[in-house]
């Protein structure tokens, strides 16, 4: 079984990642760190050097393209399913899981701006309306996930089992 986990930047996509792989005893594939590896550049100089529509666009080949191993869990990139048809593709290729948290809980959690390039100038309350007009935009694609779990507070156990459900 693959797990594909979504959810806005800062809902805890790569860390739950790890920890529901190592429950599941098996790989974790964090698709932001693929696209770094294989480009050989951050996030942030992909963005600078190709613009948006270049990244989305390397994104969605890299999400397509990979060779996962026949069970792993797969970390994506915060806007990866809302482009193309990203979202269906994972739900026809494994589980979906939807790491849903309201908007000031992401923005107490978004500390590392500077990495992440569409808020990496914004005050907590820039980052707040962001993250509102955004999760706006984001949630018809978002709630497409076979499963949504809120994720504040959540463990690997718990995930786990709603994943069994």
């Amino acid at each position: 079984m693959k797990v594909f986990l979504i959810g806005f930047m800062g809902c805890g996509k790569s860390t739950k990642a790890k920890q529901l792989a190592h429950r599941l005893n098996c790989p974790v594939i964090d698709l932001d760190a693929e696209i770094v590896s294989k480009s050989g550049k951050t996030i942030a100089e992909y963005f600078a050097e190709f613009g948006e529509d270049g990244f989305r666009n390397f994104e969605r080949e890299m999400l397509k393209t990979y060779p996962y191993p026949e069970t792993c869990v797969v970390a994506t990139g915060g806007g990866l399913p809302c482009f193309f048809d990203n979202m269906q593709w994972m739900n026809a290729n494994g589980e979906t899981v939807y790491l849903q948290m309201e908007p000031a809980q992401l923005v107490s959690r978004l500390h590392n701006r500077h990495k992440r390039p569409l808020i990496a100038n914004m005050d907590d309350e820039q980052l707040l309306e962001f993250i509102k007009v955004k999760l706006l935009e984001r949630n018809p694609f978002y709630t497409q996930a076979k499963v949504v779990v809120n994720a504040f507070d959540l463990d690997a156990e718990q995930l786990e089992s709603k994943l069994q459900q």
